[in-house]
């Protein structure tokens, strides 16, 4: 176990029951249990880190594929998943891994130590640092912790690419790491974030906190007939320019995946419309999968 997790978590008898202190779902788990994310369990009564160190995806990608589109263009950045996530999307391109506990998904195991060796590494091949990514990377927030902490003894950048869903404790502990994030803004209603396991209100917050200490931009999926109204977009894009007008917005095209293979992919039209209104309100929008 992690020396911040020994940090954050008290000491209890074993066999105890305990909540999982990470996100607002607040799992009671018994011993042995996971939680909803796959990736958080109790283990002695303590609730723990089920996937520290264990890597599903390794990749050097260019930083606009996070999406950053402001955050040194033109770079590269050495991106690692686990498995696991809190919310539960039906949209998810990346359900193979974050629908996954570590029984049903491979993965090998990386130290902190050797992933930030790794970017160091990889800075040859315009490497800036390390992005947390590719399933929910604040369920596991304790290696990315101590990750992002030898990154930046290392001269280098650490990315957050997330959900934004989890309890401001956690997100007090990473900020001082964190150099920018993408986060998701699935939508902009409280009944479709709801339907996806989560609450908006907690994601607007962790947006708000995220986007004074560090660089943030925020990406929306448009999903036909569920979050594609006009109206909606210009709510949306009116309280993001009330945080910060310069705040990048990625107004992002569904193609059928996961549970919606059924449903047809997003008009291109209609993500250049949405893009068109919140550009009334924002300056700097733009299209992805178009």
């Amino acid at each position: 176990m992690s020396e911040s997790n020994q940090r954050r978590e008290r000491e209890r008898t074993p066999g105890e029951r305990a909540v999982c202190p990470v996100c607002p779902h607040g799992c009671f788990l018994s011993e042995g249990q996971y939680g909803r994310c796959g990736a958080r369990k109790n283990e002695q009564g303590r609730i723990v880190s089920a996937n520290y160190g264990k890597v599903t995806s390794l990749m050097l990608d260019p930083i606009e594929k996070k999406p950053l589109s402001r955050f040194f263009p033109g770079s590269a950045v050495l991106s690692a998943g686990s498995f696991g996530c809190n919310l539960a999307c039906p949209f998810c391109q990346n359900y193979e891994i974050s629908m996954a506990g570590p029984w049903q998904v491979p993965y090998r195991e990386l130290s902190p130590a050797r992933l930030a060796d790794l970017a160091y590494k990889y800075r040859k091949y315009g490497n800036i640092g390390v992005a947390f990514t590719y399933n929910e990377p604040l369920i596991g927030y304790e290696f990315v912790l101590d990750t992002a902490r030898l990154v930046h003894e290392r001269g280098m950048k650490n990315v957050l690419v997330t959900n934004g869903y989890a309890e401001d404790s956690v997100l007090t502990e990473l900020l001082p790491w964190i150099d920018a994030m993408n986060i998701d803004l699935k939508g902009f209603t409280e009944s479709y974030y709801r339907r996806l396991g989560g609450d908006l209100q907690t994601v607007k917050q962790f947006i708000e906190r995220a986007a004074r200490s560090c660089h943030v931009e925020l990406t929306t999926l448009i999903v036909p007939g569920e979050n594609d109204s006009e109206d909606e977009m210009e709510e949306e894009a009116r309280w993001i320019a009330s945080v910060n007008p310069e705040i990048a917005l990625h107004v992002t095209r569904f193609f059928p995946r996961y549970q919606m293979k059924d449903k047809k992919a997003t008009d291109v039209r209609s993500v250049y419309r949405l893009k068109q209104i919140a550009e009334r309100f924002l300056t700097y929008v733009y299209t992805g999968n178009c």
